[in-house]
């Protein structure tokens, strides 16, 4: 019995809720951008500033402001936690997998938009991500809604052969502007890059043939500017265009060049994209080749996911900063695409091969192989840390963190899935394999983030977050030497300094102090700071600890 629309809506709102919204507050936020994120949005509440953001209290031109509102209202609703600071995500995330069922619903059937939230929210990343304190899965959401209703103007003008566009070519220019300006006040600009070249590409695809008025074009781009205005407008009238400047300044820069630990190789996104978005990387590769197609719509809507792909990776493969999520926005053409090979090999539109259930062995064996590692190596890390050459990674893996071993039956969970699916493929049942590898791993996800996350985030900054949030409530300065760090903004819950010489570093090192101030440094770094008015108070997990007391009075 097939589910009602309704129905079918209530359950992928439920089952998603259960998938991203437990567990969310069982680790600590992770630096940088994690930290960093939650920190802007408690300061919008410490400074009740909810126009302009700050880091320390200083004006923080690198990201537009709606993500913390969103982050600054949950933290209202459930107190200034980690759980506040993922939950806009957990949103995001019953919100996406409701809107690619939708999506998929209107271009193909039901079947198809089941399968496409199945995609989506059963490959690794896109599933992780939901559970996470960052911007981009709200950005990557606004941004495909954007181009989704441009495609449906284009289709409604041109006279597609595709039912049920019954809103006027108008209704569809407007959401698209009004989606656009959303992602631009979620992130910036390079949304409205993003969605210029991918239409750009098409153009040139069909021969300079130009299926827009420049009216409609016009009115996108305005209705994209008031909703941007709300912000960028007012920022600009009541303190003038620094602020906005600089911000430009800053996305100039990071698409032309790169932090020391944000550079990459040129494949950078490719491997990303094949590894974070397993199992639906590999489904979608026979997507990238000729299908049989049911219209002019099937073809059409199909190219644009793969341009969207391409300009996606390509675009930001050029850039120079190279980070994880800065492709993220190709999770949606990358399950789109695993989705429509199921559909296709369903309907026999599409020739099955077997090259797609030896590459989800190999790449799954080797994922389930590293979960597995990862509890063989809890096991054992005290034993091996004396063959770790670097200090700081030897000084990690000294944290006193209990395995049980049962944390590898979640890469066993993998390989049941696997195993499941590719049986499923060779027996030629698409949809139960579908089924088996999509939920097998938003299980696995579900588990490891629950269990293994909160371990391996005891080795990376555990000891350093503790000794943060052992600060809280005490009239001092906290300080970072040597490396770059928002903890101990957030996990201090700092006030805004009452002395401006707090802000810089030698002062607090040796100038005459007002309070005690204490030191965070990492073992491999420490050298640098022998100075003796610091006194060490301890070292823990690669961290080192220090102390200098206000000096007396002469």
């Amino acid at each position: 019995m097939q589910l009602n629309k309704t129905t079918t809506i209530l359950l992928i709102a439920l089952l998603a809720a259960l998938l991203f919204i437990p567990f969310l507050g069982r680790v600590h936020l992770f630096d940088w951008d994690e930290i960093n994120f939650a920190e802007a949005s408690r300061e919008m509440i410490k400074m009740d500033d909810y126009t302009r953001v700050y880091i320390d209290f200083k004006p923080f031109w690198e990201k537009p402001p709606m993500f913390f509102w969103m982050q600054s209202t949950a933290m209202k609703l459930f107190g200034v936690n980690e759980f506040a600071s993922r939950f806009p995500n957990a949103i995001c995330g019953i919100i996406t997998l409701v809107v690619v069922f939708l999506c998929g619903s209107r271009v193909y059937d039901r079947k198809f938009g089941v399968l496409w939230a199945l995609a989506y929210g059963g490959s690794l990343f896109p599933n992780m991500y939901f559970k996470s304190g960052i911007i981009d899965p709200f950005f990557n959401l606004f941004t495909f809604l954007s181009l989704y209703y441009f495609i449906l103007y284009h289709w409604k003008r041109n006279n597609f052969d595709k039912e049920g566009l019954r809103r006027s070519k108008l209704y569809y220019v407007v959401w698209s502007g009004i989606w656009m300006g959303m992602a631009v006040l979620m992130k910036g600009q390079v949304a409205l890059m993003v969605f210029l070249l991918v239409l750009g590409v098409y153009l040139l695809y069909n021969r300079v043939k130009f299926y827009f008025t420049w009216w409609h074009a016009l009115l996108f781009l305005f209705v994209a500017f008031l909703v941007t205005f709300t912000w960028y407008g007012y920022e600009t009238i009541k303190r003038g265009p620094w602020f906005i400047n600089e911000f430009l300044k800053y996305q100039w820069r990071l698409f032309t060049t790169h932090d020391a630990d944000q550079a990459g190789f040129f494949g950078y996104h490719y491997i990303v994209l094949l590894i974070g978005c397993f199992p639906a990387s590999i489904l979608a590769i026979p997507s990238f080749f000729k299908a049989k197609y049911n219209g002019r719509y099937d073809r059409d809507f199909k190219k644009w996911m793969v341009l969207l792909f391409w300009v996606v990776t390509v675009l930001f493969t050029i850039v120079q900063s190279r980070i994880i999520h800065y492709s993220s926005l190709a999770w949606f053409p990358v399950t789109f695409l695993a989705a429509y090979s199921v559909y296709k090999w369903e309907r026999r539109e599409l020739i099955y091969k077997k090259y797609v259930g030896i590459l989800l062995g190999i790449l799954g064996g080797l994922i389930s192989l590293l979960i597995l590692g990862v509890a063989i190596i809890g096991l054992n890390v005290k034993r091996l840390a004396p063959y770790v050459d670097d200090t700081f990674a030897r000084g990690n893996m000294e944290a006193e963190v209990h395995w049980s071993g049962l944390e590898g039956g979640i890469g066993l969970l993998m390989v049941v899935a696997l195993i499941l699916g590719i049986r499923y493929l060779s027996k030629r049942s698409f949809s139960r394999a579908a089924l088996a590898l999509f939920s097998g791993t938003a299980i696995v996800i579900f588990f490891a983030s629950a269990i293994i996350v909160p371990k391996v985030e005891r080795y990376s900054q555990g000891a350093a977050i503790d000794f943060f949030i052992a600060r809280q409530g005490e009239d001092c300065y906290v300080h970072t030497l040597g490396y770059k760090s928002y903890g101990d903004l957030f996990y201090t819950m700092k006030e805004k300094p009452a002395n401006p010489n707090s802000y810089n570093e030698e002062w607090l090192l040796t100038g005459p102090i007002d309070k005690p101030a204490y030191f965070v440094t990492k073992v491999d770094r420490e050298e640098k700071y022998k100075f003796p008015e610091l006194k060490e108070l301890y070292r823990k997990n690669g961290f080192v600890f220090l102390k200098r007391d206000v000096p007396p009075t002469k």
